[in-house]
């Protein structure tokens, strides 16, 4: 999992901040502060967070599994 924030959309609502605070932290007021790659345990959190988010500035994109062989 790869987390995307648009900074200039984000508008600092803080709802993620809120339902994964060990991924997304808000420093001072507007400037949002997160993990692009949380560990596996905090997938659930993330996917609640970017649902939140009210002006949907947080993108989740998976990486594609590679063929092991």
């Amino acid at each position: 999992m790869r987390i995307v924030v648009d900074l200039n959309r984000c508008e600092g609502y803080a709802q993620c901040a809120f339902l994964a605070p060990d991924v997304f932290a808000m420093h001072g007021q507007e400037a949002l502060m997160y993990d692009p790659g949380p560990g596996e345990e905090r997938h659930e959190q993330v996917l609640r967070a970017a649902a939140a988010c009210p002006v949907q500035a947080i993108t989740v994109e998976w990486e594609a599994l590679s063929d092991v062989r």
